[in-house]
């Protein structure tokens, strides 16, 4: 790792192993990363790769995307200006990003903010308190969103609220009936021995009939009785202006800029992500928003109790050979 942008072997490694803490889909950490001198490289992991979940690998990319902000956020903690080229093609084969340096930049309080956020942020599982979310919150998570070129929408209509949990329920239901979905829900869950996947610990409350709102079963343990999710929890979804793989990696920064925000508010998020894996339900909540933009996640958003982070890869892991020529 030495050289890579100037930084020393020590930043680089802070870095990546921010970039590493970035949500992902049943925490299958997709990423990986080629150092050179001029550059960091992002790739897609394919063998972490959710076919049956993730068919046309739209949540592996959001993950990168998100994995990208947060390396991002590291190159300017060590007064480094990232330029970033998505999907840059023939320059780098299979990357989704490459980051090089820029101008020096000073580390503002904002950014130091979000810094601070990345190993704290959790995707929550558990139940909320049943406390709203205040408009101020609500304003800052949306223009959070706007920073990388996306749109979060709020679903706080009595009306809309219902269909669109109808909707939820539709596509966790053909999920469940999905064998090869099942199946990876069931390998990337549970008491494992690798540093990834999303251990009982981490799984929340075990799913029942009557929760509002349609939630995984990570293979959680009994529901202590009388337990319950919360009634009314914020619930937002995250879009994006274009549907295709750059909208996607765009949508992924604005996600965890959105989370990171989130977590300098003192909240907790979590993801409803069923009704967007579902192609047809996908389109039918589009239509609901005016066609306009292109949801690409559901947050379920309130004031929960800690928990704790889920487990992750050692950066040496995430490391692709390098080529073995500079660009710069």
């Amino acid at each position: 790792m030495t050289g890579t942008l100037g930084l020393t072997d020590g930043a680089v490694g802070d870095v990546l192993r921010a970039a590493s803490l970035a949500p992902s889909l049943h925490n299958t950490q997709p990423w990986l990363f080629r150092l050179a001198p001029d550059r960091v490289e992002l790739h897609p992991d394919q063998d972490r790769r959710l076919p049956a979940t993730d068919p046309e690998d739209r949540e592996l990319r959001l993950s990168c995307g998100a994995a990208l902000f947060n390396l991002r956020l590291g190159l300017r903690r060590h007064g480094i200006a990232p330029v970033v080229s998505l999907l840059p093609g023939p320059e780098a084969p299979g990357a989704l990003a490459v980051v090089r340096r820029g101008w020096t930049t000073p580390f503002d309080e904002e950014t130091r903010a979000l810094w601070e956020a990345v190993p704290r942020r959790r995707s929550n599982r558990a139940p909320f308190r049943d406390q709203p979310v205040p408009v101020a919150h609500r304003t800052a998570l949306a223009r959070a969103a706007e920073r990388e070129r996306s749109w979060l929408h709020f679903v706080l209509d009595g009306e809309e609220r219902t269909r669109f949990r109808r909707l939820a329920a539709r596509a966790h239901a053909i999920q469940a009936a999905d064998e090869g979905v099942r199946r990876e829900l069931t390998v990337w869950s549970g008491e494992r021995a690798s540093a990834d996947g999303v251990p009982r610990a981490s799984a929340g409350l075990k799913p029942a009939p009557a929760d509002e709102w349609a939630m995984r079963d990570f293979q959680a343990a009994d529901r202590p009785a009388g337990e319950e999710y919360e009634s009314d929890p914020l619930v937002a979804v995250l879009c994006s202006f274009y549907d295709s793989p750059l909208g996607e990696l765009r949508a992924g920064q604005a996600l965890q800029r959105v989370l990171l925000t989130a977590t300098t508010l003192g909240l907790a998020v979590s993801f409803l992500s069923q009704a967007i894996e579902v192609r047809s339900v996908r389109d039918e909540i589009r239509r609901s928003l005016g066609g306009a933009v292109l949801p690409q996640t559901m947050l379920r958003i309130g004031f929960g109790s800690p928990v704790p982070a889920t487990p992750r890869r050692d950066v040496e892991e995430l490391l692709l050979p390098s080529t073995g020529h500079d660009t710069s």
